[in-house]
């Protein structure tokens, strides 16, 4: 599956470059512990997920010009600024196969840089021209910190329903990515389809979390660039974990809990895995994933045949069988 993902990437080789100069411009700073550690940290970029399918998204009725980029590079930005705080807060030492910047440079600076990234942000933002652009990134600034929020909320105390949780997911991860495919279509494109490929954005982004949420079970740091089992450590249930949870009663449920606090103080990662494959968590999650990929997939029917539609229908099929 990285083969697929490097298969996109090299269908739009040249507007990764134009948005990767654009990403550069964007965070530079005149102190220089800053653009050290900013170096790390884009040296370090992933799959560039979000940026692919602003650009993708973009092409299905036109070219990207220099909003296409801008957007690309501040939804970017704003990931990769709630990962830094992410990090800090779940005391993370590894993403993406690398130390973390609050491992390497430790926690006040992870925090700081992860500010700065946010003012860059703005700062973008206040360069847009399109009303509406400002506007679906005030809307996801807002919906990233109250999906991070409701999560911690609802996650203490170990009681979130599946309903809560999606709406979490749609708001911390489904957000970014639905607005990278609008911010993406609209930068050229104003017509009623910008609601379809924002659909198609928020069904994918929701699959995509789910798939992790399954790498947060199943999952081994070779592949995924963080420990297995992670998110149950530090109190942050997924959908695995959720489905078991609430689908027995009150007294089973404090078993199950107490089962996986015993098990994961022992690092018995297998009897874990054992349990959710047994509860059915790991079937509903798959099954899930299915569904909101289906449904990504249909949001894209009213869009003419072409190479970049193709690739779209691509993005879906490399999230199903990622193994990273």
């Amino acid at each position: 599956m990285k083969k697929l993902i490097k298969h996109i990437s090299n269908e739009i080789s040249d507007d990764i470059d134009s948005y990767n100069n654009y990403l550069v411009k964007s965070l530079n700073s005149k102190v220089n512990l800053i653009n050290k550690i900013l170096k790390y940290v884009i040296k370090m970029k992933g799959k560039q997920f979000r940026p692919i399918l602003c650009l993708l998204s973009s092409r299905l009725n036109g070219e990207p010009n220099n909003e296409t980029y801008l957007s690309a590079s501040t939804v970017e930005i704003l990931h990769v600024a709630t990962l830094l705080h992410d990090d800090v807060i779940d005391e993370s030492n590894v993403r993406r196969g690398w130390p973390t910047i609050n491992n390497i440079w430790k926690s006040k600076l992870a925090i700081l840089i992860g500010d700065y990234m946010f003012s860059r942000s703005l700062n973008n933002i206040s360069n847009l021209n399109n009303i509406e652009h400002i506007k679906i990134l005030a809307d996801i600034s807002q919906r990233l910190s109250e999906g991070e929020i409701l999560q911690i909320e609802n996650s203490i105390n170990k009681n979130m329903s599946e309903e809560v949780y999606f709406k979490m997911i749609s708001d911390k991860t489904a957000s970014l990515i639905s607005a990278s495919c609008k911010l993406g279509y609209i930068s050229n494109s104003e017509d009623d389809k910008k609601v379809n490929i924002e659909n198609f954005g928020e069904y994918l982004g929701i699959a995509y979390q789910l798939k992790d949420d399954l790498f947060d079970v199943l999952g081994k740091l070779k592949d995924t660039g963080k420990p297995s089992s992670l998110d149950l450590k530090k109190n942050m249930l997924t959908l695995p974990y959720i489905h078991i949870l609430n689908k027995v009663s009150s007294r089973k449920r404090k078993n199950i809990i107490s089962s996986l606090k015993y098990l994961t103080k022992r690092n018995d990662f297998k009897q874990i895995k054992n349990l959710i494959y047994e509860s059915g968590g790991v079937k509903f999650t798959e099954q899930k994933i299915k569904e909101f990929s289906s449904k990504a997939f249909d949001e894209l029917d009213c869009f003419k045949e072409s190479k970049y539609k193709d690739l779209l229908i691509k993005t879906i099929e490399f999230n199903i069988d990622r193994k990273f």
